[in-house]
């Protein structure tokens, strides 16, 4: 099976190796999370986790302001960054191409701000901050799909930009009524 017959559900077939070699390295790497969209099966989730695994050395040594205001930037200089990326990675491999997941970074950084600014939260909340925002990535329900609709990356970027919002809120619920 070559990349061309692997395609996904609701985007573009993988880029070939010719088309991959077409868009600079830089904008190659930013809209792929730095090769993790390279990644075979789920190249989105794989972009989540590649935020996570960037995110936990702040959560683990530094201070909670501190682990808000970074995460918070990163997310805003990523966002800048990815939906240049994204609107490059189009031009060449079409429109939304599966590799392309700097949104799902984005994304999964904003559904890890309600972790940044709690002292002491569980392991797990981090993997049930992975399961909102892939659950809400995936399904796209309460007004995400609609945010695909804009133009180029932007569109890219927005819907994971709603469901990293999405995803916070149920976390900030769940870290309200967490038991102390």
């Amino acid at each position: 099976m070559n990349s061309q017959q692997i395609t996904n559900k609701y985007r573009k077939p993988v880029p070939t190796a010719a088309e991959r070699r077409r868009l600079g390295w830089v904008p190659k790497l930013l809209a792929t999370s730095f090769g993790f969209g390279f990644l075979p099966y789920a190249p989105g989730t794989w972009g989540s986790i590649f935020g996570i695994i960037l995110w936990l050395p702040l959560y683990l040594w530094c201070h909670q302001p501190l682990i808000f205001w970074v995460t918070l930037a990163a997310t805003v200089v990523y966002f800048i960054a990815g939906t240049w990326a994204s609107n490059k990675a189009e031009e060449v491999w079409g429109h939304d191409p599966v590799v392309a997941c700097a949104d799902e970074t984005v994304g999964q950084w904003i559904s890890l701000l309600p972790l940044s600014g709690v002292a002491v939260s569980p392991w797990w909340l981090i993997v049930v901050s992975l399961c909102l925002f892939r659950f809400f990535d995936i399904y796209k329900p309460l007004g995400i799909r609609e945010m695909e609709k804009l133009p180029g990356g932007y569109g890219m970027m927005a819907d994971d930009v709603l469901a990293g919002i999405y995803s916070a809120i149920i976390l900030v619920i769940i870290i309200i009524f967490l038991p102390a």
